[in-house]
């Protein structure tokens, strides 16, 4: 699944009986830590220092400075951190293209590892809560969907599919073509695709990438059919991350463990991305991503080392 949640909803959910201590709070994500969090594979990453959330931490559960409501971090609905981690504390991150991100409406705000995308890179991403998502078709040969579906093309492949949609005819503007999806016309011959593939990328990288914007659906496995069939998304290009494995504390049951939270799928792809399409070294520049997220996952695995000497 690619986007499964991040925050227990001890973290963010209101209490009647007043707000949760800290403590608490750890003790609940505790049980949902999967016995794969022996070795931490976040420790190599190139994050800024994380002190301000430790004293959060310590401080217990603040105020979101614009709705007031009592939070852990940051407001999951406000999309800012809480009063007691400054704004100029949080790193910010530019991202090389932008980031839809499309939420289903039953999934918890407060389990939601989307708004860490918001929050590090405000200027690059934009949630939607379906069915409210903009028109695509349009714009379908400069946009791609992460989704692990039949067609799915691995992100070196990305430069090659979307010039042979523009150059198979995709007739944005035609209402007589633009009904048939890109995946579904003819192919070109395996021989000629892959003769082709390195003078698409070396093109693409001359003229400025095509590709100028991700779609990333934020849901469970079992509630993503609804929004995949919508035909706004129909036709658009499609990405699968094969390679990855989860490291979220709320993996599904039954899932395969490449089936990563909403901001691992996001952090993953542009790495892969910088790589295979803009053919950089990659030196951390989204290392930043993965702040909060990183953060918890090592709360959660002290709380469970701790448990485990009781």
């Amino acid at each position: 699944q690619l986007t499964m949640s991040l925050n227990s909803s001890t973290l963010n959910e209101e209490n009647s009986q007043g707000p949760k201590r800290n403590t608490e709070y750890v003790e609940s994500l505790e049980l949902q830590t999967p016995s794969s969090f022996q070795d931490n594979p976040l420790q190599r990453l190139q994050l800024a220092s994380q002190e301000v959330l430790e004293k959060a931490k310590k401080s217990g559960r603040s105020k979101c400075p614009r709705c007031s409501s009592s939070r852990m971090f940051y407001c999951y609905t406000c999309f800012v951190p809480v009063e007691t981690v400054p704004t100029k504390e949080i790193p910010t991150v530019k991202l090389p293209l932008k980031i839809d991100i499309i939420k289903h409406p039953n999934e918890t705000d407060g389990k939601s590892t989307a708004v860490h995308a918001k929050l590090l890179a405000p200027d690059d991403v934009t949630i939607y809560k379906y069915p409210c998502i903009p028109e695509y078709k349009a714009k379908r040969h400069e946009i791609a969907l992460i989704f692990p579906g039949p067609n799915s093309v691995s992100v070196r492949d990305i430069a090659f599919h979307l010039q042979k949609y523009t150059k198979k005819g995709a007739c944005d503007n035609d209402d007589d073509c633009s009904g048939e999806p890109f995946l579904k016309q003819a192919k070109i011959e395996p021989k000629e695709e892959e003769k082709n593939l390195n003078e698409c990328i070396s093109s693409d990288r001359t003229e400025g990438t095509r590709l100028k914007k991700i779609i990333f659906i934020d849901s469970t496995w079992n509630q993503t059919n609804k929004i995949i069939t919508d035909e706004r998304l129909q036709g658009l290009l499609q990405i699968e991350l094969k390679t990855r494995k989860t490291c979220f504390w709320r993996h599904q049951k039954g899932k395969p463990d490449t089936y990563l939270s909403t901001i691992e799928a996001i952090y993953y792809f542009l790495v892969d991305y910088h790589q295979e399409i803009l053919q950089e070294n990659y030196k951390g520049q989204y290392d930043n991503l993965l702040f909060f997220f990183s953060f918890m996952y090592t709360l959660i695995k002290n709380a469970k080392c701790c448990a485990g000497k009781e």
